[in-house]
């Protein structure tokens, strides 16, 4: 009767995807696994001889790692689980979950029982939601109108340059940049051909920034910033420059303009060598400031702020 009921749980054992097994964990042999294991991996039952088998088939990313953990928590009677990609006949990886019961007698470990499950479709569906999650992560960096980088981006960004500034003792420059009368644009063009605008300036202005270091951003409305690592006074000038000209370039006609009939930029200029002492917020202060004084100098230009020339000094912003 015992070995008829036995033969009934053997049965129902076989009859689910689970896959059943057991370890003598004295002789570290397998004493049994069930015949599901070959469909799922490929290897035959009596491959699996021993707990070595099990260990030399799982990835050698996990392995380690994987039989360490597992040795360990079975010497200590602990149950428990652990998740790896196990090696299948013909080279290939499957995702499976490795369920351990562990049976001790007298406060030693004696056996180990447990189950196999296959979990390579709920791991292709976390890897697919991980994807979707860096996706939306990446999105969430980007200004939505004009597809550029957004002042949350700009703000983690300026804080990574500003810090390497300080250890390399190198120039930090920035550039703020505004559309010249763009209230009046929008007011007379309408806020759709206003949104077209943006995207044009955009789009224009972050050709300008062509090194991999230089960052460009939408700051917000219609202003942006120009972020320029281990740039010099001169070498900022210059790029401000050429934004202005890249703007006119553009030819967009802009008839409510006091500076032309056509769409302009104004910029601010700030170039620091930062230190210890110096906050983030004085280099855009600065750009900021200067920003203000070419459109009080009459729009379609740029002014400049730079650091004092003596060395006691580098990291004061002055103007010129």
């Amino acid at each position: 009767m015992i070995d008829q009921e036995d033969d009934i749980y053997k049965t129902l054992l076989e009859s689910t995807k689970a896959i059943p097994w057991k370890i003598n964990w004295e002789t570290k042999a397998f004493e049994y696994i069930g015949p599901q294991i070959e469909s799922l991996l490929g290897w035959s039952q009596d491959s699996w001889k021993s707990a070595q088998d099990w260990i030399d088939r799982i990835h050698e990313d996990e392995r380690e790692q994987t039989a360490h953990n597992c040795i360990n928590l079975c010497d200590n009677g602990i149950d428990h689980e652990a998740d790896y990609r196990a090696l299948t006949a013909d080279g290939q990886y499957v995702w499976v979950r490795d369920v351990v019961h562990v049976i001790r007698k007298n406060g030693v470990t004696t056996d180990l029982v447990g189950f196999i499950f296959d979990i390579s479709e709920r791991k292709a569906m976390e890897e697919e939601l991980q994807r979707a999650n860096k996706k939306l992560e990446a999105l969430s960096y980007l200004d939505g109108l004009t597809g550029v980088p957004n002042r949350r981006l700009y703000d983690q960004t300026l804080d990574t340059e500003w810090g390497r500034a300080v250890r390399a003792g190198t120039c930090l420059s920035l550039i703020a940049i505004d559309i010249d009368h763009f209230k009046d644009y929008n007011d007379q063009c309408g806020h759709v051909q206003g949104d077209e605008c943006l995207k044009l300036v955009a789009e224009a202005l972050q050709d300008v920034a062509v090194r991999s270091t230089d960052f460009f951003a939408r700051y917000g409305g219609e202003e942006f910033v120009l972020l320029l690592p281990d740039t010099g006074q001169e070498a900022a000038r210059d790029i401000a420059e050429r934004c202005r000209r890249r703007i006119l370039e553009l030819a967009i006609a802009h008839p409510a303009s006091t500076a032309g009939n056509l769409l302009t930029i104004s910029a601010g200029v700030a170039c620091m060598r930062p230190t210890n002492d110096d906050q983030q917020t004085d280099l855009f202060a600065a750009a900021d400031r200067m920003l203000y004084q070419a459109k009080r100098n009459g729009r379609n230009r740029f002014a400049c702020s730079w650091p004092a020339k003596s060395p006691e000094d580098t990291g004061r912003l002055v103007n010129s």
